[in-house]
């Protein structure tokens, strides 16, 4: 008998890779994923922790899972407050913190017993992905060793600890193998990489290759994928990858969250606190690759944030000109040190705030767009909108499910994972229309 499992997965793409490791051991060990409350033996749940609306959907996805089936093994970032989970739900069978594969597993196998027989055929040598066949997640670390005050990250994923390079191309390499067109490397800190294993030397495909985030792009380059980096912390190595992008080998994508401008802020937040440097790296950027695209995320209504400080955001960004922003209204993330720093803004006047910044960053997302009207370029496709008629793809400016859209009307069903060429006929604030060129 295959005993069979349901799996919830929530929060960030590091916890979607979590869940994929896990996904991946529980299909090699034979047992069957079903997507079903009814139909499964047990439930594994993933919770997120980060900000307090993600943890109410956790908690809510555990309930609804022990309402509908029963039994619910709870793993990921909420876990590391185990008393939180259990004295709500005090029924789950485990609680386990991020990256606690081992100890999920072993949770599985107390109360599913491990199947005498894997079926390691039906396994894909890429592993189990939660992802389109087409692109991929690529963690290469767990972890963070800054202490902002908004986020509670550390005291849930511990330390920053790099992952073996070796181990990081042989997954890179499986994934171009089984067909991923898009590689997303992400940790909590992307450009920290190496940096608690003092960048040493580790071996693949019988070569020496450092431990460091631009020798691991250079290698990376090879797969013949697109290579795009997320969560990058403007340390001064940065600055060296920007020849990578404008040498085509990895993508001209930057994610590099700020959060704010006034460096009275930022120093209260503990992030680095001089934004006319940041004006100045940005403008050497797009200097030495002027296809490049900056994303990254603010947040308002810091606590103590005045109205001239918001102001300082606003005039950075309009100096900025960034491509690609998400802002949000600060969360009083239970444990956070900066709920102590000063009185909570009102939420009316944050929401406020929100709202002007939003407005402000649609009028330069739109000319920024508008720029691209006649131009031909790369794009993925991700989807196909058969009552529409139109393909969806991005394009290399573009991050899957937080950037824009490019909508195609002459494509077919059968472009969806390819890269084609599209000429670009219109715009809006934050997405492309285009015809694919023939």
């Amino acid at each position: 008998m295959t005993h069979k499992i349901g799996f919830v997965s929530l929060g960030c793409p590091k916890a979607l890779v979590d869940s994929e490791y896990i996904l991946t051991q529980l299909r090699t060990e034979g047992y069957e994923i079903v997507p079903q409350y009814d139909e499964a033996d047990l439930v594994v749940v993933n919770t997120c922790g980060f900000i307090d609306s993600a943890v109410q959907e956790s908690l809510d996805a555990i309930g609804e899972a022990l309402d509908e089936n029963g039994k619910v093994i709870v793993t990921g970032c909420l876990g590391a407050n185990a008393d939180k989970i259990l004295s709500l739900y005090p029924n789950v069978l485990s609680v386990t913190g991020p990256h606690a594969f081992q100890e999920v597993m072993a949770s599985v196998h107390e109360h599913l017993p491990k199947p005498h027989d894997p079926f390691l055929d039906l396994v894909p040598a890429a592993g189990i992905k939660l992802t389109p066949r087409h692109f991929a997640y690529l963690k290469i670390s767990e972890g963070c060793n800054h202490s902002c005050t908004f986020c509670i990250i550390p005291s849930m994923r511990g330390k920053h600890q790099s992952y073996a390079v070796g181990d990081v191309l042989s997954q890179a390499k499986k994934l171009a193998a089984a067909g991923v067109k898009e590689l997303l490397v992400v940790a909590q800190d992307t450009s920290a990489y190496g940096v608690d294993i003092k960048y040493q030397t580790g071996f693949w495909d019988g070569k020496p290759i450092r431990s460091h985030i631009q020798n691991l792009c250079e290698e990376l380059a090879k797969l013949g994928v697109w290579v795009r980096l997320h969560y990058i912390y403007p340390y001064p190595h940065v600055d060296h990858l920007i020849p990578l992008m404008a040498e085509g080998k990895i993508l001209p994508y930057l994610d590099v969250p700020m959060q704010h401008a006034s460096p009275r802020i930022l120093k209260a937040m503990k992030r680095p606190a001089n934004s006319e440097n940041m004006l100045k790296r940005i403008q050497k950027w797009r200097e030495i690759c002027p296809e490049i695209t900056i994303r990254s995320t603010f947040i308002v209504g810091f606590p103590g944030e005045t109205e001239e400080e918001f102001v300082e955001l606003l005039n950075f960004i309009k100096e900025a000109r960034l491509d690609r922003v998400g802002a949000f209204i600060y969360s009083p993330v239970d444990g956070a040190p900066a709920n102590k720093i000063a009185a909570a803004i009102p939420l009316e006047i944050q929401e406020e705030r929100l709202e002007r910044f939003m407005t402000l960053q649609a009028e330069i997302s739109a000319e920024k767009l508008a720029a691209k009207i006649g131009q031909t370029l790369e794009v993925l496709i991700d989807d196909f909108d058969i009552e529409e008629d139109v393909a969806i793809g991005r394009t290399k400016a573009d991050a899957p499910e937080i950037d824009g859209l490019v909508y195609i009307d002459n494509a077919t069903p059968e472009m969806i994972g390819k890269i084609i060429h599209v000429q670009i006929d219109d715009a809006d604030t934050y997405d492309l229309y285009g015809t694919v060129v023939q």
